[in-house]
């Protein structure tokens, strides 16, 4: 009972050591008065409660240590050997390409996880990323490209984490519209079910483009060119359609194309067929198509004869049909370089109207003593409106074409076959070993239409354009201009762009058609052209590759229907 009873404290006086100084123990305070408190010491009371609270938190832990040791041990244990924490991806979503009228090429479908746009927040799932889906034009395949997607093993772990563009924009701008990856850190159980996610950093999207393509455009200028091909045994084609201002390009049309959805998805079949096809799908033929140009080389040759001043626009040349060249090896055997046709008295512009080959002739070699520019300035020419090497473009895969030049015969034939004066003749009119891209051949029509500007085609919109010179007066590309528009006014038997003089349009052109094969059994028919002819706009350039030898209906004729569709549904071009 002793514990119970209260310590009685004896009363005793109290020492100055005791008395706790405190100037607060007095209503107002007196410095000159010495005061304070007496200062009492702990209580029984006070330390048993301490003790007490002590105890309890002891108690507390005990319970919680049995609690997780002893009750919950084996499921604890269990997460424990059992349950995972691991990184996992959030996909960036690609950005989506837009044509210059804001027209869906390449988007995303369903990306999961996703943005919350309401509240902010991420979806907890990071096991899927979106589809990327393509317009279901025609034609735009090799334009827009394909991506790869990411890939999982077979334990889920990802080892491709991001998007691959493959070929066309997808893969010249992939860095641009790629984005980054977010992450989170995930906690699975032993059956693979989420305890519990915390977002690390989220993803960063990629930003969407515009190009300056017109799809609706591509899409019917690739229609209007396969049909045509398929109708007269060509096996494939191409066309491009840029503005002579600002070397945008409005259309980059390849035909055969492929399936580039099926390449995305990663179809086996398709895939394969693609790449065994003879037809060569899977080439741009654009872009990295090289092809022997013909006739339509000869505005260049033209400007560079008067830049030269080896002769006056007016001079007028015989065209007999062909010219004749003594053969220093067999005098009995002269070399003879025909026409394709009797032209009489030609003069610079109805020589280019009518694509006079004797004309070209004499003015790239010389001939019955009329000056030529020989194979080197024919070659410094060439390679003034870009020739022989690639346009800059940003679409991957150009080749830069080929520029016969004695140096280039060595390399290929030896040194016991030199250089000979119908190399250059055959030079002067784009046969021989000349090789050029679409391409190319649209950015120095554009040049001749500019009046002289050699642009950098460009694919995406309101781009900034960059060119260099050529180094010709415009008064010299006036009159190339001319005689290309003649080709389309002339009302001579032998105009070789009659069939598209139509008023709307203004067309000024030039077609060519170069001999190939080892027999000259096959043809490439080519056109070039700019419209409006008095205010160029637009160039074209078009190849259709590979047709019997003697095939009528070539590039020019394939274009007049699209131009009559472009009359009708794109009238904003015409002008």
């Amino acid at each position: 009972m002793w514990l119970f009873h209260r310590r009685k404290v004896k009363i005793h006086e109290i020492d100055p050591d005791e008395i706790f100084l405190d100037s607060s123990n007095l209503p107002s305070h007196n410095k000159k008065q010495f005061e304070g408190r007496v200062e009492r010491p702990v209580t029984g009371k006070a330390i048993w409660s301490v003790g007490i609270a002590f105890a309890l938190v002891a108690a507390a832990f005990s319970v919680k240590a049995f609690n997780l040791q002893v009750s919950n041990g084996p499921a604890y244990s269990d997460i424990s050997r059992n349950n995972s924490l691991i990184r996992s991806l959030i996909f960036a979503t690609r950005g989506v390409i837009y044509d210059r009228n804001g027209l869906e090429l390449a988007w995303n479908e369903a990306p999961s996880p996703a943005l919350d746009k309401g509240n902010g927040n991420y979806a907890t799932s990071s096991s899927s990323f979106a589809l990327r889906k393509y317009s279901a034009l025609s034609g735009l395949s090799h334009l827009i490209g394909f991506v790869r997607y990411p890939k999982a093993d077979s334990k889920g772990a990802w080892w491709r984490e991001e998007y691959a563009g493959i070929s066309g924009v997808e893969l010249a701008f992939n860095s641009v519209i790629s984005g980054q990856n977010g992450s989170t850190m995930v906690e699975t159980d032993a059956r693979g079910r989420v305890e519990r996610e915390h977002i690390i950093a989220p993803p960063k999207n990629g930003p969407d483009i515009r190009l300056s393509i017109d799809a609706e455009v591509e899409s019917e200028l690739y229609k209007v060119l396969s049909a045509h091909a398929i109708k007269n045994r060509f096996d494939g084609g191409a066309s491009v359609i840029m503005d002579v201002q600002t070397g945008e390009i409005l259309a980059l049309a390849s035909f055969p194309e492929y399936d580039h959805t099926a390449f995305t998805e990663g179809n086996s079949k398709i895939i394969r067929e693609a790449f065994i096809n003879p037809s060569t799908p899977m080439l741009n033929r654009a872009v990295s198509g090289a092809y022997t140009p013909g006739s339509i080389v000869k505005p260049i040759f033209a400007s560079a004869a008067l830049n030269e001043k080896i002769i006056v626009p007016e001079k007028e040349i015989l065209s007999t049909g062909a010219i004749t060249i003594a053969n220093p090896y067999d005098k009995a055997r002269p070399s003879v370089f025909r026409d394709w046709a009797v032209h009489g008295w030609v003069d610079m512009r109805t020589a280019l109207a009518v694509s006079s080959d004797e004309y070209f002739y004499t003015i790239g070699g010389g001939y019955g003593g009329q000056q030529g520019l020989g194979i080197n300035r024919l070659d410094e020419y060439a390679r003034r409106f870009g020739l022989g090497s690639s346009t800059g473009i940003a679409l991957l895969g150009e080749v830069d074409g080929v520029i016969p030049t004695p140096q280039w015969k060595e390399e290929i034939f030896g040194a016991g076959d030199p250089w000979r004066i119908g190399n250059t003749y055959h030079t002067a009119i784009g046969q021989y070993g000349f090789q050029i891209t679409p391409l190319q051949a649209v950015r120095y029509t554009a040049a001749i239409a500019n009046g002289g500007k050699l642009l950098k085609p460009q694919i995406l919109a309101s781009s900034t354009p960059e060119f260099g010179d050529v180094g010709i007066p415009d008064s010299y590309l006036k009159v190339v201009r001319e005689g290309m528009r003649l080709a389309v006014t002339s009302t001579k038997k032998n105009a070789t762009v009659k069939y598209l003089n139509i008023p709307r349009l203004q067309m000024a052109g030039k077609t060519g058609t170069a001999q190939t094969g080892l027999r000259n059994e096959s043809m490439n028919a080519w056109f070039v052209g700019f419209w409006p002819a008095e205010n160029p706009q637009y160039a074209v350039a078009t190849v259709l590759e590979n047709a019997p030898a003697g095939t009528l209906s070539g590039a020019g004729p394939a274009m007049l229907p699209f131009f009559q569709w472009l009359i009708a549904n794109k009238p904003e071009y015409l002008n």
